[in-house]
């Protein structure tokens, strides 16, 4: 460059100065690349360097679109267009396309795109950018089938041109899979493309960006949050508008997602005002919508964004691109709904219900849901439950064909609404039979359809399991947690993602199974017992009982009542775990008795249930969290759901083994298993260090008892980690679900191993829906900490009542019954252990 400025031609310095602005640009320095071309622009045009310098207004065409500078980017190519030669003419018809393309132009675009891969003489480079680009509209467009047969042709002839071309086609085939609804393939395919970005030695923020749409259609919002604000630093730092108000707008859809309506909004107005800058209409429209809906969520929306909403939706619906075009029928018309435009809301419900029909999977159910209430502002029960039906019917589609019980769970969230305004209908109806049917269909759905085994990596099992040898001795004397440093947290959390992302990555393989049951069956099943079902609608407990003859819909208090008092209860219990004053400890427990009494009378005593009834409970929400055994005084057993209850009445009593495992640092666990095999002298029994997790998953499959004593550990923030503390480290949910053991029956003498952590959609993760998902009959655990030495008695009393025959329910409340109360240790044991499944 410096022999160019001193003496070489004016033409080599011109060309010297746009091959060093591509490189500044391909490193994100696109304002310093500017600069070097307005330099170049200026030698072309003093020497009257014309096809010189239509190179370079070509080249600085695309630098200004990166800047936002879309009204710079323009003026470049109609400089360009009179002086550029017949071999640059399709260079130029080509930046005009991608100017089109970036400017929401999608059908001019198209058409160029398509006249340029129909002709000859188009270069390789060319070919492979023009497919690659032509696909992103298709898949806009919805022709799905179309896009990827276009970036099939592209994938071939990329690795002739280059890494960074097969970067860029390997993420538009992520991008445009995902959009076609196959979201887990899509999950493996921006894996690739992130290995073909950092190969090619390519910044990430695009791949950030396009990833997160993946992640927002799994429901996985964290995960989404992270990649969208990992784009927008990185296109803020770079100082490259155009992307970087994308993210933005990537980050204020999060923001909604995750309920922060002020930060939605804001983050909305800044993309706006990115978008306006730079002249893109439809993605100033896309903006306008988050900032609408951010609005509606904070219940501040007028009459202005109504006009704004309906605005963006003829934009979008004129531009063809259908799926968005769907989200903004529905955002309009719950505004018009917020404002009592009854009619209004109607008519852009039905539109969005029309625009969907023939869309991917995930659009179809937001159109289903537009149906559906559309057909309720019209009092249509028929119409509001057809939509419900179909859209859930979609839903288990979807479901089934993900590959791990976390996305399966997750995708649930996607029929929340339909599930209550079906059930809305039901409970109107007042037909108890049709209401538990409905609850049915959406009660723990994820986990009837059950991957086969396929566990994770040994490797980062073998890392975590070290990591929590690590953070388990940073212990004070009392045997209190200290604060972890964070690089060891950082390093465990790496490690689970891991874990995960290999779930995400297998292939699914899921069979779906029907998730309702006849009333003759399930009373059969029942023997005697008595159901009761609970629901949440709109905030307000319903609950469904079936008794032998008959069955019954009541309608009960709010849900916020009942967790308040199960909060305050728990306060108690922990109180009443620790080492107190006798009158600190006498106040705990009356607190506990009276919450135990309010929880009895709010959600028991309005069922006018038989006093000698044995029940079967299928809570909903954080009730499965509510010590149930503590506010019945017969048998109680609990499940997710009816038809999953009904499964374990159905699973045969194996004829295998008894296994007596004692977990590391619990003493009452050594006195525990030692006792127990008096009972069992026959057991197969561990005691660390052979108490492994390899070695007990090996011995649970297909064992007929199984009693494990040890710590458990909750993980509400990612209850897939939730663990069972065994000699060699943690033995987690994910482990437990993916390695697909299932004795028979199974006791968690472990603090809060049966507190599964509940989900929209009405799904619940943890240990206790795990086993019975893989068809463990029955289960016994706490939903809360647990006293070890005190839990002895009781589960020896428990296992003598399981020797002589009884059932999981039956046993423990026999052996609850001999506890003496007044010993609070005894009390917390007495409330917080519960019964799973019927065996």
């Amino acid at each position: 460059m410096r022999q160019a400025r001193r003496s070489g031609p004016p033409a080599a310095l011109a060309l010297a100065l746009r091959a060093q602005a591509w490189g500044r640009r391909a490193q994100f320095a696109a304002a310093e690349a500017k600069r070097l071309l307005d330099e170049a622009a200026t030698v072309a045009r003093r020497h009257r360097l014309e096809h010189v310098l239509a190179e370079v207004l070509m080249t600085r065409s695309v630098v200004n679109q990166e800047l936002g500078n879309m009204a710079g980017a323009s003026r470049d190519l109609d400089h360009a267009r009179p002086i550029v030669g017949p071999d640059e003419a399709v260079e130029l018809a080509f930046q005009r396309a991608v100017l089109d393309q970036n400017l929401g132009r999608l059908g001019p675009a198209a058409e160029a795109y398509r006249e340029l891969l129909a002709g000859d003489g188009l270069s390789a480079r060319l070919r492979v950018v023009a497919g690659n680009n032509l696909a992103m509209i298709e898949s806009q467009h919805g022709r799905h089938g179309d896009a990827l047969r276009l970036l099939a042709d592209a994938g071939q002839a990329a690795p002739g041109v280059g890494p960074a071309h097969v970067a860029m086609v390997s993420e538009t085939q992520a991008w445009v899979t995902v959009h076609a609804g196959r979201l887990s393939e899509g999950i493996r395919l921006f894996d690739e493309a992130a290995r073909a970005h950092e190969a090619a030695g390519l910044p990430l923020g695009e791949h950030f960006i396009e990833y997160a749409d993946a992640l927002i259609d799994l429901r996985l919002i964290p995960e989404a949050a992270g990649a969208a604000q990992a784009a927008a630093d990185e296109f803020r730092q770079h100082g490259v508008p155009l992307m970087g108000a994308e993210a933005e707008l990537r980050v204020a859809q999060l923001a909604l997602l995750a309920g922060d309506p002020e930060r939605a909004e804001a983050a909305a107005q800044a993309a706006a005002r990115s978008f306006d800058r730079q002249g893109r209409r439809a993605w100033t429209a896309r903006a306008a919508l988050v900032r609408v809906e951010a609005r509606l969520q904070a219940g501040t929306a007028a009459g202005g964004d109504l006009r704004d909403a309906r605005r963006v939706c003829r934009t979008l619906e004129q531009q063809g691109t259908w799926a968005y075009a769907v989200d903004a029928y529905v955002i309009a018309g719950r505004v018009a709904a917020h404002l009592g435009r009854r009619d209004d809301a109607v008519g852009l419900w039905e539109r969005a219900a029309e625009l969907a029909r023939r869309s991917p999977v995930l659009v179809r159910m937001r159109g289903s849901v537009a149906g559906a209430n559309a057909a309720a502002l019209q009092a249509d029960d028929a119409g509001v439950l057809a939509y419900c039906r179909k859209g859930l019917s979609d839903l288990a589609r979807h479901r089934t064909a993900l590959p791990s019980v976390e996305l399966r769970v997750l995708a649930s969230g996607h029929g929340a609404e339909l599930g209550q305004l079906g059930l809305e209908v039901m409970v109107r109806g007042g037909s108890a039979p049709r209401a538990l049917d409905w609850m049915e269909r959406t009660r723990a759905a994820a986990l009837l359809a059950v991957e086969p085994p396929g566990g994770a990596d040994g490797g980062d099992l073998a890392e975590l399991r070290g990591l929590h040898a690590e953070l388990e001795s940073l212990t004070t004397d009392g045997d209190r947690r200290v604060t972890a440093p964070e690089p060891l947290l950082a390093k465990q959390k790496t490690v689970e993602d891991r874990i995960r992302r290999a779930s995400w990555r297998q292939r699914a393989g899921a069979q779906a199974v029907t998730t309702t049951i006849k009333p003759a069956q399930l009373r059969s099943d029942l023997d005697g017992r008595v159901l009761v079902e609970f629901a949440n609608l709109k905030g307000d407990l319903v609950a469904v009982v079936v008794e032998p003859r008959s069955s019954r819909l009541v309608q009960l208090g709010p849900v916020s009542a009942v967790l308040s008092q199960m909060r305050t209860l728990f306060f108690a219990l922990r109180r009443m775990t620790q080492e107190l004053p006798a009158t600190s400890l006498a106040a705990a427990r009356l607190s506990a008795d009276s919450r135990v009494s309010r929880l009895r009378a709010m959600l028991l005593a309005p069922l006018g249930l038989p006093d000698d009834a044995e029940l079967v409970v299928v809570p909903v929400g954080h009730l499965h969290g509510i010590p149930w055994s503590a506010l019945w005084d017969r048998p109680v057993s609990l499940a997710p759901s009816a038809g999953m209850w009904a499964r374990t009445a159905a699973t045969s009593r194996a004829n295998g083994l008894t296994v007596l495992v004692e977990g590391p640092s619990l003493p009452g666990a050594t006195t525990e298993v030692l006792r127990l095999r008096e009972l069992y002298p026959s057991a197969t029994a561990l005691s660390p260090p052979e108490s492994t997790s390899a070695e007990v998953l090996r011995l649970l499959d297909g064992a007929a008892l199984v009693h494990l004593a040890c710590h458990g550990w909750l993980r509400a923030d990612n209850p897939h980690f939730s663990s069972l503390v065994l000699s060699d480290g943690p033995l987690t949910v994910q482990e437990l679900h993916t390695s697909g053991v299932a004795p028979h029956r199974l006791v968690l003498a472990s603090c809060q191993s049966g507190a599964d952590v509940a989900y929209a959609g009405d799904e619940v993760v943890g240990f206790i829906s795990s086993l019975l998902a893989r068809g463990t009959g029955g289960v016994v655990a706490s939903v809360a900490a647990v006293p070890d030495v005190a839990a002895v008695d009781l589960m020896y009393a428990l296992h003598e009542q399981l020797a002589g025959g009884q059932t999981l329910a039956r046993a423990l409340h026999a052996a609850r019954s001999d506890l003496d109360r007044d010993d609070p240790a005894n009390y917390v044991n007495w409330c917080t252990f519960s019964a799973y499944g019927a065996a």
